[in-house]
C-alpha cells in the first residue's frame, strides 16, 4: 500500500486530474476511473459517502444512481439545494465483487479508507465548508475516527475538532454530522423503509439549522 500523492493546487479540477492517476491502493484496477467529488468550491455543505457505486463509477460522477437519486428527494424535503452543495467519498473507487454480469458493492477496507484519506482532506480544505456531513459509518469513521457509532450518535451538530492527526486539523469546518447512508434506507424492508427514510430526512432538516 503506497502513499496518495496529492499534489498542492489551488482548484479542485486541478485535484481531480491528479487523482484520477492515483495509485495508492489496489481498488484502481478492477474500477472504470477514479470517481472525485463534485460541486461548486465555496459549497457551505460537503456531503461524504462511502465509495461510489456501480452507475457512479460507469458514469464517473459521486451520487447519480439510486442513492443518489433517494439523496436529492430528501435534501429536496429538508430544504437544502443540492445544487449548493459538494458530494464526495471517503473512497474513491468503486469495490466490487463479480458475480457473473453483475458487480456486487463490497465495503472498503480501512486500508482503503487510509489510502484515500488525503484526497478527502485535501477537497475539504479547498472548499472550507461551514458543515460536513458524514453518510454512513464508513464516512464518519473516516472524519470522526473509529470509535464513532452512528447508532447512537447520528443526527447531532458536532462542533468540527478533527480527532484523526495533524492533516486532519488543516480542515477548516465549523460543524460535523453523520446519518444513514441514502442506499442503507434503501435496503430496509419495504414495510420500514418509509421510517428509514423520514429519519434521514430529519437528520437533513437538523443539518439545514447549521445554515441558518
Amino acid at each position: 500500500m503506497s502513499v496518495a500523492i496529492v499534489p498542492e493546487t489551488a482548484d479542485l479540477a486541478g485535484l481531480r486530474d491528479a487523482a484520477a492517476k492515483c495509485r495508492a491502493c489496489e481498488l484502481w484496477e478492477p474500477a472504470t476511473q477514479t470517481v472525485f467529488g463534485d460541486g461548486p468550491a465555496d459549497a457551505r455543505i460537503v456531503f461524504v459517502g462511502e465509495q461510489p457505486g456501480d452507475v457512479e463509477d460507469r458514469r464517473g460522477l459521486p451520487f447519480v444512481g439510486p442513492a443518489g437519486r433517494l439523496l436529492d428527494r430528501a435534501l429536496e424535503e429538508a430544504g437544502i439545494d443540492r445544487g449548493t452543495t459538494y458530494v464526495t467519498n471517503a473512497v474513491k473507487h468503486f469495490r466490487f465483487e463479480p458475480r457473473g454480469k453483475r458487480r456486487i458493492h463490497q465495503t472498503p477496507g480501512p486500508e482503503h479508507v487510509a489510502a484515500c484519506h488525503p484526497w478527502l482532506l485535501a477537497e475539504l480544505q479547498l472548499t472550507g465548508p461551514e458543515l460536513i456531513v458524514c453518510l454512513g459509518a464508513t464516512a464518519a469513521k473516516a472524519m470522526l475516527g473509529s470509535s464513532f457509532r452512528i447508532t447512537r450518535q447520528r443526527g447531532q451538530l458536532i462542533p468540527y475538532d478533527p480527532p484523526l492527526g495533524e492533516e486532519d486539523a488543516a480542515v477548516k469546518a465549523g460543524w460535523i454530522m453523520a446519518t444513514a447512508h441514502p442506499s442503507a434506507v434503501l435496503r430496509v424492508p419495504e414495510e420500514s423503509r418509509e421510517d428509514a427514510y423520514n429519519a434521514l430526512v430529519a437528520d437533513l432538516k437538523v443539518a439545514a439549522t447549521a445554515l441558518a
